[in-house]
């Protein structure tokens, strides 16, 4: 396979996104890592848990770092990420994999609201 045709093909595809589907990818990714993370923590693989925690990290620092601050819900989203980012840093030091399971979950309901945000055209009542 050509990886020059794949790279370009990527580049394209993210650059043809809307912002909604850019913040899903993210978050979408967000999962992954933390899922990744914990599969690794339970196979005493701790070079690959602290990885995956440390993208986490990565993902949740951009997205408060990209957010609109005009809006009022910023305060209370980079509140959220803050603390993901500390419960990051905890799970991580402490290899804590039951802090990581309680965390998981919050992760999904943060992208499914965003998801349900982004298929309802971020109006009330789904109405575009």
């Amino acid at each position: 396979m050509d990886r020059r045709g794949y790279q370009q093909y990527k580049q394209q595809s993210v650059g043809t996104m809307t912002p909604g589907e850019l913040l899903l990818l993210l978050y979408d990714e967000l999962v992954k890592r933390a899922t990744m993370a914990s599969i690794a923590l339970d196979k005493g693989e701790f070079a690959s848990f602290e990885a995956a925690m440390d993208r986490c990290s990565d993902i949740v620092n951009y997205l408060d770092e990209t957010l609109d601050r005009k809006y009022p819900i910023s305060r209370d989203l980079s509140r959220m990420y803050d603390y993901f980012t500390y419960q990051m840093g905890r799970i991580k030091i402490g290899r804590n994999k039951q802090e990581l399971e309680r965390l998981r979950p919050m992760l999904a309901d943060m992208r499914d609201a965003f998801r349900a945000a982004e298929k309802n055209g971020g109006r009330p009542g789904g109405q575009a």
